[in-house]
């Protein structure tokens, strides 16, 4: 006689949909990074998957049911599978961040043909310290020194159709006004939201204008302010030159560049190329730039924080560049601390303290004169490598978990010993009363050489 004690289905196809649809939801609306959760961890899904089996053979034990706790290959086959979706969306991820395409962009998206047609907008006048907003949805802002106290705009109205009547229908509709919101002014669209259309915007405004431009899709030029200017864009790139004031610019994807300015910069967001250049004031760069990231003398020093890298240089003369897989620092006279991963980091003429937490990446530090100030560098399976003058003087302390260390340093007060693969290094140099200096690494080495 048949058994009807039938298997029960298994729970954990259900469950594992449900929660994988949930990761991709929340990734749609809250920015969930996918890349990273599936690269640390996807084996919550095994252990979860395991949990299920578990959890199904006791209770058919009890229930004296035919378990249904064995692994199907359709249960192999669906892990497999949404495994897979997940790294096809966090490598669309990867690829939308580095290479920004947009739908518009695509061959045969256009409408028809393009029609441009001039805007003419009537001067406003202004305070000279007025506070100005400009805002655009789709098209580029290129904002200048005017010659009187007045807001000009000019520009073009470029048109996607099919035929010249259709453009000029579609750009009768569509203007720019410039209106006063209580003590500030606002330039903005009027009609502006069909997708055929986009607004190139050349703006005058007076020279102590504090500025602030929202685009949403396109380039944004400014120059010649010399009060504070704050740009928020979408995509696109962003230009900034020969201001007065502080500089802030929030960018979604794109390029930035900031040069000659007298005021500190903070470039926020996620993008490509950095290139800030000439800053008497501070920079501070807070996000997800894919680069090359480059800075050349910034007097007040640099701040840059992002998931992989935690730099502050308090003043930078000569140049600071990540590219790569390399990260480059030259002439920074003050103090020096970098926590990053991955990167093969090159520091040549430091002036102040120095602390660098590394992993998986070579490090060199070199010193065209004896340092000053106390060095600290801790590396993880990668070598360090660190070049003095002869004439220095300094206590040092390095350890190298199995590795070795060779110094070309050498005196009574310097003792190197090896055990069970391990090497160290202690004493004093010279007459000791230098800096100190603590090298630590494991699976690489550390060579400690004289200035050539």
């Amino acid at each position: 006689m048949a058994d009807s004690r039938l298997a029960q289905r298994s729970l954990f196809p259900g469950l594992a949909l449900l929660f994988v649809g949930l990761l991709l939801l929340v990734h749609n609306y809250r920015g969930l990074d996918i890349r990273h959760l599936l690269g640390h961890w996807w084996p919550l899904l095994i252990i979860f998957w395991g949990v299920i089996k578990l959890y199904e053979r006791a209770v058919a034990s009890r229930s004296g049911q035919a378990s249904s706790s064995v692994v199907t290959g359709g249960e192999v086959f669906l892990v497999i599978g949404l495994l897979s979706l997940l790294g096809m969306v966090a490598t669309f991820d990867v690829i939308k961040n580095r290479w920004p395409i947009a739908i518009e962009d695509l061959p045969g998206h256009a409408h028809g043909e393009g029609f441009n047609f001039d805007l003419n907008i009537e001067p406003k006048p202004v305070p000279v310290d007025a506070h100005i907003t400009i805002r655009n949805a789709h098209g580029d802002i290129s904002v200048r020194l005017a010659d009187d106290s007045r807001i000009h705009v000019d520009g073009k109205k470029n048109i996607n159709a099919w035929n010249e009547r259709d453009a000029e229908h579609i750009a009768s509709a569509i203007s720019v006004e410039i209106a006063k919101n209580g003590d500030a002014y606002e330039v903005r669209p009027v009609s502006g939201g069909d997708s055929r259309a986009s607004l190139n915007l050349d703006i005058a405004v007076p020279k102590k204008t504090a500025l602030a431009v929202h685009n949403e899709r396109g380039d944004v030029t400014v120059s010649d302010m010399d009060k504070p200017i704050n740009v928020s864009t979408v995509r696109g790139d962003v230009e900034v030159r020969d201001t007065a004031g502080d500089v802030a610019i929030d960018t979604g994807k794109g390029d930035v560049k900031v040069s000659d300015t007298k005021g500190n910069v903070r470039i926020s967001g996620h993008g490509g190329e950095v290139n800030v250049s000439g800053a008497t004031g501070a920079l501070t760069i807070d996000g997800e730039f894919f680069g090359p990231i480059r800075a050349d003398k910034i007097a007040k020093g640099v701040r840059f924080v992002s998931k992989r890298t935690d730099l502050t240089l308090t003043q930078l003369t000569g140049h600071l560049e990540t590219s790569s897989g390399n990260l480059e620092i030259a002439d920074a006279p003050g103090n020096l601390t970098l926590r990053t991963n991955s990167y093969d980091i090159s520091i040549e003429n430091p002036g102040g303290k120095v602390k660098v937490d590394n992993r998986n990446g070579n490090i060199e530090v070199r010193f065209p004169q004896p340092p000053k100030e106390d060095i600290e560098i801790t590396n993880s399976s990668s070598p360090i490598t660190l070049i003095l003058p002869e004439s220095s003087n300094f206590e040092i302390a390095a350890d190298c978990h199995s590795c070795d260390i060779d110094s070309e340093f050498s005196g009574d007060s310097l003792k190197q010993t090896s055990n069970s693969g391990d090497a160290h290094l202690e004493g004093k140099y010279g007459n000791g009363r230098g800096p100190k200096i603590i090298l630590k690494t494991s699976y690489g080495s550390i060579s400690i050489r004289k200035t050539s």
